[in-house]
């Protein structure tokens, strides 16, 4: 699905694909109150809100105002000496970044931030480093898919992909570095598809490690390492989808009967990512050729996960596995997708095929539960996925409703016309790749 520039999107382009405080206080005071100043993401909370004291009446310039006073705190707290202050920031931004939509804040701001960012990235302990690239996604996605998000993730590729593939860094560093890299790439990746490219090779070189070898043997996973595959998988599944026709022919020779053999590993969540991950790929292959085929070995393969009742696995884990190879078995069958609605405000999306899943749910990862809140008001998130620019609704539009069929005929057009462009602009890239 192509991105256009901020500033030159087009209506029919969403296819795709400070200074501190005098008080006297210590500076890890400082940082847990700005870490309380700020709802969670999981709260879902606004952060303009948390700004004004309880029973005071809101001015809302007052509150933009120490709403923008804490988040400068915050950037000023990534550049301090400790490392509890630093994590702290870190953790501060990221529920805003995920509550707020900030970008011009952040535009001003971008270049000081990546270089705090890249600071953690390479000289923070693990926890810092994860919570670093989490933010480094979350940035790239609060600027949007014109020039100011490449340029941060020029400046933020290198490191991230280097301490994804560092077998010594910490997984769960490793494993956040590998979704903020398929998310930044997905967002950020240049029109001559040359990062794109390299982003995609060094996601491969992790999760191809758990591939079968030359004898056909699965090797054995050592500890963390199917979560770290599973989100090296997931990422580079979403950088499939802007991959044009020629190169999708290439990836799906090479990687679709080895992933088929991973469908054997021991860990459920890994097998799930790939399941998920081979149905995205038969579905990019049937759209690229009508007579693309999947083996019936694989069906058979399916079957066994869609109905698995071994005694040896936890009970959780075989009711989600079933319930996730169940969808996959019946869309290779039928190529009947289980469509899904995702409600906000007054507006929702249609979920309706592998493509669309893949990156709806490396959203939902990057943004936690802010991601409805960003697909009302984000310009980036309202491109990708076709809803045009941000409503702006009055009590009467509010208190009316479109029917439901209403939608699903809106949704399915704007999905045909985006599968329509994405196959054109997949033949224009198709030379450069």
């Amino acid at each position: 699905m192509p991105r256009s520039k901020k500033g030159k999107r087009s209506s029919n382009k969403g296819g795709r694909n400070g200074v501190k405080g005098g008080s006297g206080a210590s500076d890890d005071d400082l940082a847990s109150d700005v870490l309380s100043h700020y709802s969670s993401a999981s709260e879902s909370a606004s952060v303009l809100d948390d700004s004004i004291g309880a029973g005071e009446p809101i001015d809302e310039q007052t509150a933009q105002e120490e709403t923008e006073d804490k988040l400068k705190q915050c950037i000023d707290n990534l550049m301090d000496k400790s490392a509890k202050t630093r994590l702290a920031a870190l953790e501060s931004l990221r529920g805003a970044f995920s509550s707020r939509l900030l970008c011009d804040f952040l535009t001003e701001r971008r270049l000081t931030i990546s270089d705090c960012l890249e600071r953690s990235l390479r000289k923070g302990g693990g926890e810092e480093q994860a919570a670093a690239a989490t933010v480094c996604a979350q940035l790239c996605v609060q600027l949007g898919g014109g020039d100011e998000s490449e340029e941060g993730f020029k400046i933020l590729r290198p490191v991230l992909s280097a301490i994804m593939i560092d077998g010594c860094a910490s997984v769960a560093a490793r494993q956040s570095c590998a979704t903020a890299l398929g998310m930044c790439c997905y967002v950020s990746a240049a029109e001559d598809g040359e990062d794109l490219v390299k982003s995609m090779s060094h996601l491969e070189s992790v999760f191809t490690t758990s591939y079968p070898n030359c004898e056909g043997t699965l090797p054995t996973p050592k500890a963390g390492a199917p979560k770290l595959h599973s989100a090296a998988l997931h990422a580079w599944a979403l950088l499939v989808t802007l991959c044009p026709a020629s190169r999708l022919t290439v990836l799906l020779d090479l990687h679709l009967l080895k992933l088929q053999a991973c469908l054997e590993s021991s860990d459920v969540n890994y097998r799930i990512a790939v399941g998920e991950t081979i149905a995205l790929l038969v579905e990019l292959g049937r759209d690229i050729d009508r007579e693309f085929e999947d083996s019936d070995m694989l069906c058979e393969c399916l079957k066994g996960l869609a109905t698995d009742g071994n005694k040896h696995r936890a009970k959780n884990d075989r009711r989600k596995q079933r319930s996730i190879f169940r969808e996959v078995l019946h869309y290779i069958e039928n190529e009947d997708f289980t469509e899904e609605k995702i409600h906000f405000g007054v507006e929702g999306i249609y979920i309706d095929s592998w493509m669309r899943r893949r990156v709806y749910d490396a959203f939902k990862e990057v943004l936690e539960s802010g991601v409805r809140h960003h697909l009302q008001f984000n310009p980036l998130l309202r491109d990708i996925f076709g809803l045009g620019p941000p409503l702006i609704l009055d009590s009467s539009v509010k208190a009316s409703k479109i029917s439901r069929f209403e939608k699903h005929l809106f949704n399915s057009a704007a999905f045909k016309a985006r599968t329509k462009l994405r196959n054109k602009v997949r033949d224009k890239r198709a030379d450069v790749m």
